[in-house]
């Protein structure tokens, strides 16, 4: 069975094509960072705008990668949440609009669910059952895996997630959109005696994470230095920084792991790229003696490789999942926890 995969939560339009015994056929991204740069953030309608733009010839071009017509798609997932709202009706209509037009089923996708799951498009999946860092955009939390549809929620932000915390530190040192790139590799070059940050939570009972204070001491960093900061000084505070968070996800990935027993890790979304956060973890999976898989670096980031994949997986276990009903609904807030222990 051959999935296409349409993912537009955000500022990403991605599509793709899966099958469901062979894979990844093939998959196309387009990214509106340069045109949000100048705003500093995303611009919900122009995102929307865009995608509308973007969503068919992306289409054509997975199409012709993948040496296929339209008439072999034999069905299509497409995300339904959360996201922007606008953005998600765009992928939600062409999904809905190319599945009647074609009479195939069509499914809607949890876009966590498809960060959560991409680590197993991979050359070397990881087996059920891990633990899983999710960390996209908004979104930090801990998740046990035992299968697909199978998620029990360990612990999560409290506040600010932690790509929020890298973007909005990022905006204090005057850095460019995106800031979490930004932020990482301006850290790089930083001297990591000069300043301490602190780290929230490190030593609760608990897996819940929070990232506010962390971006706040950040603040009072640049407002109470008694200079502006030259380019230096951004790459200590951006050090700083960088090293207080990624000690903390260490913490609780290699806590949530001793708590389950398990010794799988696997780590998803935006964050998930992060050079300092893959180099510590990697550091204590050898000293701890356990393994971590990442996503391919081309998944990190949303895409519709993701959310076509975790179609062909449902429909892999249950076809009746699908349906071809082509009225459709968008679900801008829709906790992962709703779709916790049962195939929809």
């Amino acid at each position: 069975m051959i999935v296409l995969g349409i993912e537009s939560s955000c500022d990403e339009t991605g599509l793709a094509l899966v099958d469901t015994e062979t894979g990844l056929l093939a998959h196309a991204l387009y990214s509106q960072i340069t045109m949000h740069q100048e705003y500093g953030g995303v611009v919900p309608e122009l995102a929307s705008r865009d995608h509308i733009r973007r969503v068919l010839p992306l289409l054509e071009q997975v199409l012709s990668e993948a040496h296929l017509d339209k008439t072999a798609i034999d069905a299509v997932a497409y995300t339904q949440g959360p996201g922007l709202a606008g953005a998600l009706l765009v992928g939600a209509s062409v999904a809905c609009g190319l599945g009647l037009a074609l009479h195939r089923p069509v499914m809607g996708i949890h876009h966590l669910e498809g960060h959560l799951l991409s680590p197993l498009l991979t050359s070397n999946p990881p087996a059920f059952p891990f633990i899983s860092l999710l960390v996209s955009g908004g979104h930090t939390q801990l998740m046990r895996v035992e299968g697909v549809g199978q998620y029990t929620l360990l612990g999560e932000t409290l506040d600010d997630a932690a790509g929020e915390a890298f973007d909005k530190s990022a905006k204090l040192l005057g850095l460019s959109y995106p800031g979490g790139p930004a932020i990482s590799r301006l850290a790089e070059s930083g001297d990591p005696t000069v300043y301490t940050l602190p780290r929230p939570m490190l030593h609760s009972k608990d897996f819940n994470f929070s990232f506010s204070g962390l971006k706040t001491a950040v603040l009072t960093v640049v407002k109470s230095h008694p200079r502006p900061l030259s380019e230096q000084d951004k790459a200590n505070v951006a050090r700083a920084f960088v090293d207080a968070l990624v000690d903390v996800v260490v913490a609780k990935c290699v806590n949530a792991l001793r708590h389950s027993g398990l010794k799988r890790l696997v780590i998803a979304g935006g964050v998930g790229a992060n050079a300092q956060l893959r180099s510590a973890l990697n550091a204590a999976a050898a000293k701890k003696h356990f393994q971590v898989y990442y996503p391919d670096m081309e998944f990190c980031t949303d895409n519709g490789a993701m959310i076509a994949f975790a179609g062909a997986l449902r429909l892999r276990e249950d076809p009746s999942q699908a349906r071809f009903d082509y009225s459709f609904t968008v679900r801008p807030k829709w906790p992962l926890s709703e779709i916790s222990g049962r195939i929809i």
